[in-house]
């Protein structure tokens, strides 16, 4: 086995952990990138696409936003459908002329795989990681085997970005974590459709049938959603029952049918919320999927991720170059205030826009709190903000 010294270890190639390297590679810290998938899966795979007004500031002051600055399409405001009547939530208008940007995560990925790429840090795709041990010792070790053989890397911190089903969780005694869990009765049929936006804007839509989004990645590309049964498989969804089915949930008698187009991705993922505390063990810290995990409506699940690191890079930075051990024994309660205020949010948006299979009293709640969000101007100021910025908060 092959041995190899750094500072940090990062578990994970996603956004949470290719900006953290990027942030601590421009303060002088040694940081190992680790990925268990190749390449080209980890800069195709489709997630999320909405960033908040501050985490679009804070890609671009990393040095790593140019591109989503040139590409991103910069929206104003959100609409919500509602028994086939449109109601545009003006959410610049609403939060102070802030604004937020559709760029796709893949598309953050690969400007920071570039970045990582041009300064010449390590960055290991297809390696597969056996195991983090020496949580409570000054110098954990990590374990992984790749095409080149089994390696060992020693660090001072191990920093675990791999998703809530990775090692990084898995290695902790689970005596000293508690995983908070919700687990929604619906899930999300998502497609990509080479098909050009026909809307300006996002597009929530709360349908008699069940939930519609309609969002874009491009001029070119569109992404749309449908809330399904948890039970359903992607063989039951041809594409013209797709087509038929977003047609159905979307329509009004003033907006124009949706352009189609071939579906180039398709997938279903279920609803569910999870938390993980605290997100530290001994040198271990937990960032983005590995901490959290929140349905998709709210849009918070990179925005978080990147949220975290915004946190843990400069904490990391005091105590390897200063000594100073203070803001890494705050980072945990203070990402798990901001995470708890976005699965709220999310929670939220989710339960009010996905009729409920069975519970009528329960849709007749949610169809109240939609129509105070159009009608109230207190409701739909705080649903902008929090849409918009609650990240940065």
């Amino acid at each position: 086995m092959k041995s190899v010294r750094t500072q940090v270890v990062i578990i994970g190639a996603g956004p949470a952990g290719l900006l953290l390297g990027h942030l601590l590679q421009r303060e002088g810290v040694d940081t190992v990138i680790l990925e268990t998938r190749s390449l080209d899966y980890v800069q195709q795979r489709v997630r999320a696409g909405v960033i908040e007004y501050g985490i679009a500031n804070f890609l671009e002051e990393s040095g790593v936003g140019s591109r989503m600055r040139a590409e991103g399409l910069v929206h104003h405001g959100i609409e919500f459908r509602l028994d086939g009547v449109s109601h545009r939530i003006a959410l610049s208008e609403l939060y102070d002329g802030r604004t937020i940007t559709v760029y796709g995560q893949q598309e953050v990925v690969k400007d920071l795989i570039a970045g990582r790429v041009v300064s010449g840090a390590p960055l290991h795709f297809d390696a597969t990681v056996t195991g983090v041990e020496g949580h409570l010792m000054d110098r954990p070790t990590v374990s992984y085997t790749s095409s080149e053989g089994e390696f060992q890397i020693t660090g001072d911190y191990v920093v675990g970005c791999d998703g809530s089903h990775g090692v990084s969780v898995s290695s902790v005694p689970s005596e000293f974590l508690r995983r908070f869990e919700r687990v929604y009765p619906f899930s999300w049929l998502g497609i990509l459709a080479e098909a050009p936006p026909s809307t300006e804007e996002l597009i929530y839509c709360r349908h008699a049938r069940g939930f519609a989004l309609y969002s874009m990645r491009s001029p070119t590309l569109s992404r749309l959603y449908l809330g399904v049964s948890p039970a359903e498989t992607l063989n039951q969804w041809s594409d013209e029952r797709i087509w038929d089915e977003l047609s159905t949930r979307l329509a009004t008698a003033q907006a124009p049918p949706i352009a189609q187009g071939p579906i180039v991705e398709r997938g279903i993922t279920p609803m569910r919320s999870v938390v993980v505390a605290p997100m530290r063990y001994g040198r271990l810290l937990l960032a983005g999927d590995a901490a959290h995990i929140v349905p998709p409506t709210g849009a918070k699940g990179m925005n978080l991720a990147l949220a975290d690191v915004r946190l843990l890079a400069p904490a990391l930075v005091a105590s390897l170059r200063d000594g100073d051990e203070r803001p890494l024994d705050s980072y945990s309660s203070d990402s798990l205030r901001r995470v708890w205020r976005a699965e709220e949010f999310s929670t939220y948006m989710t339960q009010m826009l996905h009729p409920h299979p069975s519970d009528e009293f329960e849709n007749g709640v949610q169809v109240a709190r939609l129509r105070q969000v159009i009608d109230s101007l207190d409701t739909a100021r705080a649903l902008a903000r929090n849409y918009v910025n609650l990240s940065s908060l």
